[in-house]
């Protein structure tokens, strides 16, 4: 209400101010400034309750300004006098003086209670402002991405496929990068891409989670990459499998995916099948690191004393020895074959031994010694496989 009595009382102030120079035009035509009382009247632009006097006067002098700047023909050959012929003349290079704008009836007639206050304090209903919706404020900077989910129609989207945004945040510069991208433009068609490549459906959140990356990379270049593998006659389903068992490797380069390639078939003397075989099995030698392998290769030629040839057959059937940690791989050999008395022949024949803990081969060992079947040469009766030494402790139960 305040807003609207101030905007009245500047209403009238106008007024005023209007009506003084409506009633004494004289006075400012005998100063011999017409346009000067034109500007005065362009400020007009609503008249209150009353007006009609005041338009009257205002068309009057209308009528006069209008004869005193331009005047009829009559008038220029002197066949017509009028007492404004003593005002000086204007000069045609004085500029055209301002014309009074229309008035529109229908906003003198305005009703004014009906326009809204423009004041920002004014005061509302309750229902109004319940209709009112406060977008929430986007946080400057954040430590974790759920903050980020309601502004963000990717981060929205990856959620919904099952991507687990608590573990990307801690990949570096991962959280920085799903922020950045478009979904319709960046991400779409890399999922399009992944699903083309074989990747379930279900697999999209999972493989996300881990490689969130890959929303970045160029098409293009993924394309690209897939061609390779399938020129190394990788089938499609093959490529499938290594893609879901080892999320990062579409990210390396074809020359890199050559090299390890031609590492492991020339380090080994694989075949090409048998390399191929390999790293279809373990895909992530294809992305991890070469040195850990390089030193696993020594350490089983070197220390273990295991053949080129035995290396060879342990690798095809157990590729996860390559990655295996070389003090864990030392122990269970040592006790494998110092206390157990287990050949390397036998090793070679059953690599998957290595693949068990040590405190639960120990444990079957020494219950099989306590029984007094701790036989594990096939030549000797009594024979225990080590394949069968994981699942062996149940079967034994019945013995005691």
């Amino acid at each position: 209400m305040m807003a609207l009595w101030a905007r009245h009382v500047s209403r009238w102030g106008c007024l005023l101010s209007t009506a003084r120079a409506v009633a004494l035009p004289r006075r400012l035509w005998g100063r011999g400034c017409p346009a000067r009382a034109y500007r005065g009247f362009a400020r007009l632009a609503v008249l209150p309750a009353g007006k009609e006097e005041v338009l009257c006067r205002l068309q009057a002098c209308r009528q006069v300004s209008a004869g005193s700047c331009s005047p009829p023909d009559s008038a220029k050959h002197g066949s017509f006098s009028s007492p404004e012929s003593n005002l000086p003349s204007v000069q045609q290079e004085q500029a055209k003086p301002e014309l009074l704008p229309d008035l529109n009836a229908k906003i003198l007639d305005e009703d004014w209670d009906d326009i809204p206050p423009s004041s920002a304090l004014e005061v509302i209903s309750e229902e109004e402002a319940v209709q009112i919706i406060a977008e929430p404020l986007l946080p400057i900077q954040s430590s974790t991405l759920r903050d980020y989910v309601d502004h963000s129609e990717t981060l929205a989207k990856l959620v919904h496929l099952g991507v687990d945004l608590s573990q990307v945040e801690k990949r570096q510069k991962a959280g920085q990068l799903l922020l950045t991208l478009d979904f319709e433009k960046d991400v779409k068609k890399i999922l399009l891409f992944l699903k083309d490549v074989g990747v379930e459906d279900n697999q999209l959140g999972p493989f996300l989670t881990k490689n969130p990356y890959i929303l970045g990379e160029d098409l293009e270049a993924l394309e690209t990459r897939v061609a390779y593998l399938k020129s190394k006659k990788f089938v499609k389903s093959e490529i499938a499998q290594m893609v879901s068992r080892a999320p990062y490797l579409l990210l390396f380069s074809v020359e890199r995916l050559d090299n390890r390639l031609g590492f492991f078939k020339n380090e080994l003397g694989l075949s090409v099948k048998k390399t191929k075989d390999l790293v279809i099995r373990l895909p992530r030698l294809l992305t991890g690191k070469i040195e850990p392998v390089k030193e696993n290769l020594q350490v089983c030629q070197i220390e273990l004393g295991f053949q080129r040839n035995q290396i060879q057959q342990i690798v095809c059937k157990t590729p996860k020895i390559l990655t295996a940690s070389r003090k864990r791989l030392k122990q269970t050999f040592d006790y494998l074959h110092n206390i157990m008395g287990i050949p390397h022949h036998l090793l070679t024949r059953f690599p998957q031994v290595f693949n068990s803990k040590l405190l639960r081969i120990r444990e079957r060992h020494m219950f099989l010694a306590f029984l007094g079947r701790a036989q594990y040469d096939p030549a000797q009766p009594s024979y225990i496989s080590l394949d069968q030494l994981e699942w062996l402790l149940p079967e034994l139960n019945q013995f005691l």
